[in-house]
């Protein structure tokens, strides 16, 4: 029979290598929003194809994690922390796995807008872009450092990011009107604002997850309260 230290050595080890891999997932997944950004502001389809590409190789290291968690889930029966680091990484896997699909979509706009000629927007783009991919930064940031109040910062930027994406939308529909010729192109940058609100979303899942992996608290559906509460008056 294994020695019980011997057994804690193991799951130690274990639970170290799931954060390992979740590390190595997240890495990938704000390359590919990096990738796919640049892939528009710069025009260059490269890139975007470069996304495109790799987003198989996060739809496996998503597999692979909830694997791995299920593993230890069943045979190891992990209590409070490491309990709760189990669940919520296979969560933070999906959110992460549905960021590269969010950059994907953004590289596959990108490959239409590049093959015409570019458009003056009444906005800069990157300012939204910049703050989305800050969030997912962050949020990566905030579960290597087990930092709940770097978590709470991605909710705080997530309330920005809804006002910018607002704002844009309302802009790109009065050129809609103004330049009919237009409508095309600009239909792509509608979608690639919702993407970049959307990854701005799954960033704020994730910190919300990490918050309950470090502190035992729910806050999901509650993030922008919190925010709230914290402004001050």
């Amino acid at each position: 029979m294994t020695p019980p230290v011997e057994l804690s050595r193991h799951f130690e080890q274990e639970l170290e290598d799931l954060k390992q891999d979740l590390l190595r997932m997240a890495a990938l997944a704000e390359t590919a929003v990096g990738k796919s950004l640049l892939s528009v502001t710069h025009r260059d389809s490269d890139l975007a194809r470069d996304v495109i590409t790799d987003d198989i190789t996060l739809n496996r290291m998503e597999l692979a994690i909830e694997e791995q968690a299920f593993k230890l889930l069943a045979l190891r029966q992990p209590v409070a922390t490491d309990l709760r680091l189990t669940v919520a990484a296979m969560r933070i896997a999906t959110e992460l796995e549905r960021i590269g699909d969010q950059a994907v979509n953004v590289a596959e706009r990108a490959l239409e807008l590049n093959s015409s000629p570019a458009l003056a927007l009444p906005f800069d783009i990157k300012v939204m872009a910049d703050m989305a991919l800050g969030m997912v930064r962050t949020s990566i940031d905030a579960f290597v450092n087990q930092d709940p109040k770097l978590a709470i910062q991605v909710c705080q930027r997530d309330v920005e990011v809804d006002i910018l994406d607002d704002e844009y939308i309302q802009k790109i529909l009065d050129c809609m009107i103004k330049e009919s010729r237009w409508v095309t192109r600009l239909h792509h940058f509608i979608i690639i604002v919702r993407n970049l609100e959307r990854i701005a979303d799954l960033a704020t899942n994730i910190a919300e997850d990490i918050v309950f992996i470090i502190e035992g608290r729910v806050i999901k559906h509650r993030c922008e309260d919190m925010v709230l509460s914290s402004s001050p008056s």
